[in-house]
C-alpha cells in the first residue's frame, strides 16, 4: 500500500514541480522582487531555527536563499520547501507562522511538514494564498480545528495536513468542495468523529481525485452507497483503522482506476462485490481485521468463508494475493493461471481441499514466458485439506525460476517427491511437512538448491539414500526431518552444515552414539531434536549448546549423569533415557530461563534439590516415574509460573510442606497469587503422608488435574477440594482417608458443565518444542492413558480408602462427569434415584462397599453407561434389566446375594414386591409392549389384505386393471428371470 501512494504523491508533485524553479546559489544570475525578500524575512523572523538552517536567508537577493523556488521571469517566490527531516539527525522548526506570507502573491508550493509548531492552531491566513498548488502541514505539531477558509485555494492540487495524533480535528469537511483541482488529500490521523457519513459525498464532487488518505480519522456511519459515484480518477483509497460499522461498500466496483485499495481494521461487514475482480489496474486490496467480511480477496486474518470466485482471474495486474488464516474452502481456482503478474501467493491456514494449482501443474498458458507465473516468487498453500500427488516430473514446477518461498505442508499430499525438485535453485525455503510423501531421496533432490535456508521434510516417509561422503550443496538455518529414515548410522553430511541454528531429526531410525564432532555444531543449535531415535553413549557435561537453547533428546538410550547445560536454556527435555544418578545441585544456576523441564522415566535417585527457588519462569516440572526420595523442598511455591507438576512414582515422604501452609498464614495473597497458573498436579504413587490440607489448593484456580492416589493420606477430604472450578479429574484413591465424601462435591463447576470442546493440552510451546500432558486414568478397573482426549475427561477416583457415610445425593448434580470409582470403602445407605442426573456417566464403580436396598430404577436410563461394577454390596430385590442394564454380564452384580433376576441365574420369588415399571403378573415394561407390538402386527397384518381386497370387489374395472399390471409385469420380468436361472446353471456346470 506504501508503495501505491507514494506513486500517487510522485505523479501528483511531478504535475505540480512542472510550474516551478528551484533557486539556489548556482542559478543564473536574477532577482526576487524587494516585496517578497521582506515578506520572507519576516517569516523567518517568527521562526525558530535551533539547527540554523535558514543561514543564507541573509544576503540582498532571496534568489540565492536556500529552499526556496523564484520564477526567472518574475522574480517571484513560487516555493518554499521547509519540510523537517524526520531521521535520527534531521532537523525541525517551530515557533509561529507570520501572515506575510499572503504577500508572496506568486506561491505555489508550501511544505512546512514534520516540524514542530508546539500546538498553534493552523493559520487562517492560509486560505488567502489563492495560486497555492501544494500545500503540506503534515506532522508539524498542529492543534485545534482546520480552517474552513482552506476551501479558497480552489488551485490547489495536492492538501496533506496528516497529524501525529496532536489533536487537529475537523467537524465538517464541506469547505473541500471548493478545491475543485483536488487530485491528492491526505487526512491521516485528523479527527472526523463528528463530520458523520457525508464526507463521502463531499470528496464525490472533486472527480480529479486520484489519491485519498483518512486513515485513523475515527470516521463511523454507512459508507456503502453515496448514490451516483464518481470517483473514477481514484488511484490510491487509503481508509484503514475506522469505525464505520458498514456493509463492504459496493461502489468500489465502478472506481476503474484503483491501483491500491487498504479498508483493514474499519469494521466493515456484509458481501465484498465480486465485481472487484473486474477492477484491471488493482493491485493490492488489504482488508485485514474486518471480521465479519463474508466472501473473498486480499483478506489475510479474517474469518473469511466460501469459495474462491473465478473472477479472479481477471485481476491480471495482481501482484499480492494473501488470504492466509481464514475460513475459504473448496478447490483452487484454475483462473490463477492468468495472474501472469503474481508474485506473492499465500492461502495457508484455509480448509482448501482438491488438487494443487494450476501453477504447480503446468496447464497456465496465458503468460506472455514460456514460465508460469514468471514473477511469483511466495507461494505458500501450507495446513489445508489438499491432496493428490505432486507433479512428475516437474517441469511446471521446475520452470518456476524466481520461486524463493514454497510451503506445502500440513496438507494430504501423497506420492513420492520428483527429482525435478532440484531445478529451483533461487529457493530459500521449502516446507513439505506433515504430508503422505513417501519413496527415497537421492543427492539429485537437492542438487541445485544451494540457496536453500529452511528445509522441513518432516513427519512424511521418506527414506534419505546419500553416499558416506556426500556434501550438500546448500548451507542451512533451519533443517526438519522428523520422521523420515535418516539412519541407521549418525548423519555424517551433517558435519558440513555450520549455519545451523534449528535441528530436528526426531523419529529418524539413527542409532549408536553420537561423534563427537557432532557437539561443535550444537554449540550453535538454538533447538535439538533428536527424540524418539536409539541414540546411546554417556552426553558430554557441560551440554555444549548456546543460551536460551530448547534441547529435546527424550526416549533414546543415553546413560550417565545427568548433563549441566553450558549456559542457561529455555528448555531441557530428557525422558525415557538410562540416565542415573542424582540431580545436580547446581543445575539451578542454570535454571532462571527455563520453562521446560521433563527428566521423566530415568534411574534418578536421590533428593529433590533446592534449586527449584531459582526457577521464576518454568511452565513444567516432570520428574515422574524415577527413585527419587526424600521431601518435596518448599521452594517449590516459589515457581509462580509453573503450570504443570509431575512427580507421580518415586519415594517420596514426609507431609506435603508444611511450609507451603506457613507461607499461605504469613502471605496468603501471595501465595495464592504465586501459584494460580498450576494446572496439573500429580504426587500419586508416593509415600506421602498426613493430612491432605485445605488450604493447599485454595489459590489453584486453573487447576485441571490433581492425583495424590496411591500414599498414605489420612484424614477427612477437605471440602475446599469443591472451590476448584476447573478440575476435571481428581484422583484420592489407595490412601488411608476416612469420615464421609464431601456434600460440597456437588459444586465441582467442569464436571457440572463436562467438555465439549477438545483443547490439546499443550505446555510450554515454543517454536515446536512443548509438553504433551497426558494423564493415566482407571476406568473399567483398568489404567487407560489419556493425551489428546484427555481434556474431555472428567472423573473422580476415591477408591481404596476408608469412607463412611452416605451416598451424598449433592453428587449427581455432576451431570458431565464421565468416570466415578467409589469402590472399596465403607459407604452404606441406597443409592439416589437422582442418579440419572448423571446422564454422561460411561463407568461407574461401587463395588466392595455396604450400600442397601434396592439398585435405582432409573440406573437403566444412563445410555452412556458402559462399564458397572456393582458386585460386593448388599444390594437386594430384582435387578432392573432393561435399557441400557441389558448389556452388563452378571459378574457386575456377584456377590449380592439377595439380588435376583436376569442377568444372574436367580429367580425371584413370586412374592416379590412390585417396583415402578413392571406389571402386575410380574412382567416388565417390555413384555408388556411386546405383547402389544404382535398385536398391532396382526391387526396391520389383517387390515393390510382385506382392505384391497374389499375395495377391488367392488370395484370391479379397477381390479381388471390392476391384474392386467400384474400380467404385465410378469411377462416382462420372468423371460430375465428364466435367463439369469439358465446363466446360473452353466456356470455350475462349467
Amino acid at each position: 500500500m506504501a508503495r501505491d501512494s507514494s506513486l500517487c504523491i510522485i505523479l501528483v508533485s511531478i504535475s505540480i514541480l512542472a510550474w516551478l524553479s528551484p533557486c539556489d546559489g548556482n542559478t543564473p544570475a536574477g532577482n526576487c522582487s524587494q516585496s517578497d525578500r521582506e515578506a520572507l524575512i519576516d517569516f523567518k523572523n517568527g521562526l525558530h531555527d535551533l539547527d540554523n538552517c535558514l543561514s543564507s536567508w541573509q544576503r540582498s537577493n532571496c534568489y540565492q536563499w536556500r529552499v526556496i523556488g523564484c520564477d526567472e521571469r518574475t522574480g517571484g517566490v513560487i516555493s518554499i520547501d521547509l519540510h523537517g527531516d524526520s531521521g535520527t539527525f534531521g532537523y525541525w522548526l517551530s515557533g509561529e507562522i507570520r501572515p506575510s506570507l499572503v504577500r508572496l502573491k506568486s506561491l505555489r508550493f508550501l511544505d512546512l511538514s514534520s516540524n514542530d509548531f508546539y500546538g498553534i492552531p493552523i493559520p487562517k491566513f492560509l486560505g488567502s494564498l489563492e495560486n497555492l498548488r501544494y500545500l503540506n502541514l503534515s506532522k508539524a505539531g498542529f492543534k485545534c480545528a482546520i480552517p474552513p477558509n482552506l476551501g479558497n485555494l480552489s488551485n490547489l492540487q495536492y492538501l496533506d495536513l496528516s497529524s501525529d495524533f496532536s489533536g487537529l480535528s475537523t467537524n465538517n469537511l464541506g469547505w473541500i468542495s471548493g478545491l475543485g483541482s483536488l487530485k491528492y488529500l491526505a487526512l491521516d490521523k485528523v479527527d472526523l468523529s463528528m463530520v458523520g457519513s457525508m464526507w463521502i459525498n463531499v470528496l464525490n464532487r472533486i472527480p480529479s481525485l486520484s489519491g485519498l488518505h483518512l486513515s485513523y480519522c475515527r470516521l463511523s456511519g454507512s459508507i456503502s452507497s453515496p448514490g451516483l459515484v464518481n470517483f473514477t480518477s481514484l488511484v490510491v483509497l487509503d481508509l484503514k483503522f475506522n469505525r464505520f460499522d458498514s456493509e463492504f461498500p459496493q461502489w468500489l466496483v465502478n472506481a476503474s482506476s484503483l491501483v491500491g485499495v487498504d479498508m483493514s481494521y474499519s469494521s466493515l461487514y456484509g458481501r465484498i462485490p465480486l465485481g472487484l475482480g473486474e477492477l484491471p489496474r488493482l493491485q493490492i486490496l488489504i482488508l485485514s481485521g474486518n471480521n465479519n467480511l463474508s466472501e473473498v480477496m486480499y483478506l489475510a486474518g479474517n474469518k473469511i468463508h466460501g469459495r474462491l470466485p473465478t473472477s479472479i482471474g481477471k485481476m491480471t495486474t495482481l501482484s499480492d494475493f494473501d488470504l492466509y488464516g481464514n475460513l475459504v474452502k473448496g478447490g483452487i481456482s484454475s483462473s490463477i493461471g492468468s495472474l501472469c503478474n503474481l508474485v506473492n501467493f499465500d492461502l495457508s491456514d484455509n480448509n482448501l481441499t482438491g488438487t494443487l494449482p494450476e501453477i504447480l501443474q503446468g496447464g497456465s498458458e496465458t503468460c506472455d514466458s514460456q514460465s508460469p507465473q514468471p514473477n511469483l516468487r511466495y507461494l505458500r498453500l501450507s495446513n489445508n485439506r489438499l491432496r493428490g500427488y505432486l507433479p512428475r516430473p516437474i517441469p511446471p514446477l521446475g520452470t518456476l525460476k524466481n520461486l524463493t518461498n514454497l510451503g506445502l505442508g500440513r496438507n494430504q499430499l501423497n506420492g513420492t517427491l520428483p527429482v525435478d525438485l532440484g531445478q529451483l535453485s533461487k529457493l530459500d525455503y521449502l516446507d513439505l511437512s506433515y504430508n503422505h510423501l513417501s519413496g527415497i531421496l537421492l543427492e539429485d533432490h537437492f542438487a541445485n538448491l544451494r540457496k536453500i535456508e529452511t528445509l522441513d521434510l518432516s513427519s512424511n516417509s521418506f527414506t534419505l539414500n546419500v553416499s558416506a561422503n556426500w556434501m550438500p550443496p546448500f548451507q542451512v538455518w533451519e533443517l526438519g526431518m522428523g520422521s523420515c529414515q535418516i539412519g541407521p548410522s549418525f548423519p555424517a553430511w551433517l558435519r558440513h552444515q555450520n549455519r545451523i541454528k534449528l535441528l530436528g531429526f526426531s523419529n529418524a531410525s539413527i542409532s549408536g552414539p553420537v561423534p563427537s564432532w557432532f557437539w561443535d555444531i550444537s554449540s550453535n543449535l538454538s533447538l535439538l531434536n533428536m527424540s524418539l531415535n536409539r541414540l546411546q553413549g554417556q552426553l558430554p557435561n557441560p551440554l555444549p549448546v548456546p543460551r536460551y537453547a530448547e534441547v529435546d533428546l527424550s526416549s533414546n538410550l543415553f546413560q550417565g549423569p545427568l548433563p549441566l547445560p553450558k549456559f542457561e536454556i529455555n528448555s531441557l527435555d530428557l525422558p525415557n533415557n538410562q540416565f542415573s544418578g542424582g540431580i545436580p545441585q547446581n543445575l539451578g544456576k542454570y535454571m532462571s530461563i527455563l520453562f521446560f523441564l521433563s527428566l521423566s522415566s530415568n534411574r534418578i535417585i536421590g533428593g529433590l534439590p533446592e534449586f527449584l527457588e531459582n526457577m521464576q519462569c518454568i511452565e513444567v516440572i516432570d520428574l515422574a516415574n524415577n527413585n527419587l526420595s526424600g521431601s518435596i523442598p518448599p521452594s517449590i511455591g516459589n515457581c509462580s509460573t509453573l503450570e504443570v507438576l509431575d512427580l507421580q512414582n518415586n519415594s517420596l515422604c514426609g507431609l506435603i510442606p508444611a511450609s507451603l501452609g506457613q507461607l499461605q498464614q504469613l502471605r496468603p495473597s501471595i501465595f495464592i497469587q504465586e501459584l494460580s497458573s498450576l494446572e496439573t498436579l500429580d504426587i500419586g504413587n508416593n509415600q506421602l503422608n498426613g493430612y491432605i490440607p485445605g488450604w493447599m489448593v485454595e489459590g489453584f484456580i486453573k487447576l485441571r488435574i490433581l492425583s495424590l492416589r496411591s500414599n498414605a493420606f489420612s484424614g477427612e477430604i477437605p471440602h475446599e477440594l469443591s472451590s476448584l472450578s476447573s478440575l476435571q479429574v481428581l484422583d484420592l484413591a489407595e490412601n488411608n482417608l476416612t469420615s464421609n465424601i464431601p456434600s460440597s462435591f456437588g459444586d465441582l463447576k467442569a464436571m457440572v458443565e463436562g467438555r465439549e470442546r477438545n483443547e490439546y493440552l499443550f505446555y510450554g510451546k515454543f517454536r515446536g518444542v512443548y509438553y504433551e500432558e497426558n494423564f493415566l486414568v482407571t476406568t473399567k478397573s483398568q489404567p487407560q492413558l489419556y493425551t489428546k482426549t484427555l481434556c474431555l475427561v472428567t472423573s473422580i477416583d476415591i477408591s481404596g480408602n476408608n469412607l463412611d457415610g452416605e451416598f451424598p445425593e449433592e453428587i449427581t448434580k455432576l451431570a458431565g462427569l464421565l468416570i466415578l470409582n467409589l469402590s472399596r470403602n465403607g459407604i452404606g445407605g441406597e443409592i439416589p434415584e437422582s442418579i440419572l442426573s448423571m446422564g454422561q456417566l460411561a463407568s461407574l464403580d461401587l463395588s466392595s462397599n455396604r450400600f442397601s436396598h434396592a439398585i435405582p430404577q432409573s440406573m437403566p436410563s444412563l445410555s452412556f453407561l458402559s462399564y458397572l461394577n456393582l458386585s460386593n454390596i448388599n444390594f437386594s430385590g430384582k435387578i432392573p434389566y432393561t435399557q441400557q442394564m441389558t448389556t452388563f454380564n452378571p459378574s457386575s452384580f456377584y456377590g449380592n446375594p439377595q439380588l435376583c433376576g436376569a442377568p444372574l441365574n436367580v429367580t425371584c420369588p413370586a412374592n416379590e414386591p412390585d417396583k415402578p415399571g413392571t406389571t402386575k403378573d410380574g412382567g416388565s415394561d417390555d413384555e408388556f409392549i411386546d405383547q402389544w407390538f404382535y398385536l398391532s402386527v396382526g391387526l396391520g397384518y389383517a387390515v393390510g389384505i382385506l382392505v384391497p381386497t374389499i375395495v377391488l370387489h367392488i370395484k370391479s374395472y379397477w381390479a381388471e386393471a390392476y391384474f392386467d399390471l400384474i400380467d404385465r409385469i410378469a411377462e416382462r420380468w420372468l423371460p430375465i428371470g428364466n435367463r439369469r436361472a439358465k446363466l446360473r446353471r452353466n456356470r455350475r456346470q462349467g
